[in-house]
């Protein structure tokens, strides 16, 4: 079955409300959009919503790379041939994920449809469903817990806490969420790479009676050696994030001692499916958790993840709210949350709609 056409586009999008991380503030996103038309008519939708304070690329350069003759020459391809082209896309764009994970689920996206299969079936799905976390930015302590009360009204769970500014702070709110929502809610924190090495041993001792989760990339890149002077147990619950782009650094590091007991996989970090499943095989081997977080993305690439995301047996914690800041998108269902559960819907592709 030919690709007859591609298509691509760049839309600003505006957020339901404001956040704040360690380093920036959002209050709207670009997305790049990729659509692989074939010769029966049948469309794969793929998105690319990169974060450029951690891999280096504009979702501007997304959109215009896929403008490239490079990308237009997939016209007259053969969509079985859809990992090939996957192939040469990396080598054509390397180390630029978003623009790597836009035609990456386009194609994966197409070709579920073709086939009459879900992606996640495709490769094997593994996990049912998990239970999703909802983040609340940087926050006093007050803003926290009213934020928190209105999720727990929606039936989650598992709250990610932003932190990494002021570890004083960061442990205050940490106690008060525990002590206001008791067992209601697990937390986990990402500090976004915030804190030092004491800061860390401090925050880590401050909370270990609060049932803390995991804590994502506490540190910057480039110290995960000093992450080897916490105690083995204490490494367990460290997530890496922007210490992991792409499989070779999952390969580094599981050798030896561990800095991370659980790795933080992103579509906009590696890739796609493609690099997605070379991080994942990793990670089973070494005997690491998976924990797939995300940007704020559409309901297009938040889906892709979720589908790859439970075709890995290793698979453990998902943070795939990043479409459920989007006041608007351009496509609707893929999944369903009930109680805070999010559940993949097993139609042909990715199986969502179009607005």
């Amino acid at each position: 079955m030919k690709i007859v056409a591609v298509r691509s586009y760049l839309k600003n999008m505006a957020l339901t409300k404001p956040y704040t991380i360690a380093y920036n503030t959002f209050s709207d996103v670009s997305l790049a959009f990729f659509e692989v038309e074939l010769e029966n008519g049948i469309i794969g939708y793929g998105s690319g919503s990169p974060a450029e304070d951690v891999v280096g690329e504009t979702t501007e350069q997304t959109a215009a790379n896929l403008k490239t003759d490079f990308v237009q020459a997939f016209v007259g391809r053969d969509i079985r041939q859809f990992q090939q082209i996957i192939f040469e896309t990396i080598h054509q764009f390397p180390h630029l994920p978003g623009t790597q994970a836009a035609i990456d689920i386009a194609l994966h996206d197409a070709f579920g449809k073709f086939i009459g299969i879900s992606v996640a079936n495709f490769y094997g799905q593994k996990v049912k469903s998990l239970p999703t976390s909802v983040t609340i930015g940087i926050k006093s302590v007050a803003a926290a817990l009213e934020e928190a009360a209105g999720y727990k009204a929606l039936g989650f769970k598992i709250l990610k806490v932003k932190t990494g500014l002021d570890v004083e702070e960061d442990i205050e709110r940490v106690v008060k969420l525990k002590e206001k929502f008791g067992n209601h809610f697990k937390i986990r924190v990402d500090a976004n790479q915030g804190y030092t090495i004491s800061h860390l041993k401090k925050f880590i001792e401050a909370t270990k009676h609060q049932g803390l989760e995991l804590i994502e990339q506490p540190m910057p890149v480039g110290t995960e050696k000093e992450l080897l002077a916490l105690d083995r147990s204490d490494r367990k619950l460290l997530a890496a994030d922007e210490s992991l782009k792409d499989p070779q650094a999952a390969l580094q590091l599981a050798s030896n001692e561990k800095p991370f007991g659980i790795y933080n996989i992103k579509l906009m970090k590696c890739g796609g499916i493609v690099g997605a499943l070379g991080i994942a095989n990793i990670a089973q081997n070494a005997s690491i958790d998976l924990f797939w977080g995300c940007n704020d993305e559409s309901i297009i690439s938040i889906t892709a993840a979720l589908h790859v995301a439970y075709a890995c047996p290793n698979t453990k914690y998902i943070d795939l709210d990043g479409s459920l800041d989007l006041a608007e998108d351009l496509v609707k269902g893929g999944f369903e949350i009930v109680d805070g559960q999010m559940q993949i819907n097993n139609a042909p592709g990715f199986g969502f709609n179009l607005n």
